[in-house]
């Protein structure tokens, strides 16, 4: 069985998502669900294999819940017309289906993943060591089909090139399932994963992106606000996130927040901290050529000779 969720907040959408995977008996829909909290509480329960997701939710959006899920499943999106999102689908070859969509486009997409999923256990099944009994059944005459070895070979690429053409318009890249001689077939489920969190990193430019920043805090969901943060220090794999309601973590580079966060506020002074200029109240020297910038918390927050030159010229000194 293949387990499903459905995360939309619109009933119909859902509806309409159910009944054409009516077509698809293999495919079981778990759980629905109409926001992101509700979304990742069912993906921890169930641990699908696929999900059907909704970009723009209350709440949360869909971008926004993918990040909390630390092991996400494969995604297949579903959204209405929102150019940066589409663009970023399409740079990454993430599948999407832009609403309203019809039967015929929503079975390209199925039938595109379901040749993922079959590629992807096949390769699975080739990688583990065969033990003798193992051998000598696949040295039988048929397999566990019932099915020959070269007719078994043969369905496999017909189905494979089946799938080139039955796919979504988006290419997803490397799903060949031929690789090097004694190594196993990729994984284009991998593949696919791999280019889901490429357009997670790409979405966080979005301007809805970039006015709040998600975490997850002892089993809840909390939205902080960007003007709430004072700054943001690097701890180990994550950046704990300072406010006037605590520090939170979040599992982040620095970088990517020195990206994603607007330049005009937040000053990248010392490679593990990142400031909100408008809760400086001075800058002492300190050591050498280092300063401290004295917030309004009375935290002190430590900036580089680099970082002096940048944050001077954010403040405009």
């Amino acid at each position: 069985m293949i387990k499903a969720i459905i995360i939309d907040d619109e009933p119909l959408a859902r509806l309409i998502v159910q009944e054409y995977l009516q077509a698809y008996p293999e495919i079981t829909v778990v759980q629905e669900c109409n926001d992101g909290f509700d979304g990742i509480k069912a993906i921890q329960q169930h641990r699908p294999d696929l999900i059907f997701l909704d970009i723009q939710m209350p709440k949360i959006n869909g971008f926004e819940m993918l990040e909390l899920v630390e092991d996400p499943p494969a995604v297949i999106f579903t959204t209405a017309f929102d150019e940066y999102a589409i663009r970023a689908f399409e740079a990454h070859a993430v599948d999407y289906l832009l609403k309203p969509f019809n039967k015929q486009r929503f079975d390209k997409a199925i039938r595109k993943w379901l040749d993922q999923y079959a590629l992807a256990r096949a390769a699975a099944n080739t990688s583990m060591p065969a033990t003798p009994g193992q051998t000598a059944a696949a040295q039988g005459p048929a397999n566990a089909s019932g099915a020959s070895a070269p007719d078994a070979a043969k369905s496999a690429t017909r189905n494979t090139a089946d799938g080139a053409n039955s796919s979504a318009s988006i290419p997803t890249g490397n799903t060949s399932a031929s690789g090097t001689p004694g190594s196993a077939p990729s994984d284009p489920l991998a593949n696919a994963r791999e280019n889901t969190r490429a357009l997670l990193e790409t979405a966080a430019h979005s301007p809805m992106q970039q006015h709040r920043v998600v975490v997850k805090t002892g089993g809840k969901i909390k939205i902080i606000p960007v003007e709430d943060i004072h700054y943001l220090e690097a701890s180990d794999d994550y950046v704990k996130i300072h406010t006037h309601n605590g520090a939170f973590l979040k599992n982040k580079t620095m970088s990517y927040f020195e990206q994603t966060l607007d330049s005009s506020q937040f000053v990248r002074t010392h490679r593990s901290y990142i400031l909100n200029v408008q809760q400086v109240t001075r800058i002492d020297p300190y050591e050498k050529d280092s300063h401290l910038c004295i917030l309004q918390s009375g935290a002190q927050v430590p900036v580089s000779k680099a970082g002096y030159v940048k944050l001077k010229a954010v403040l405009g000194l």
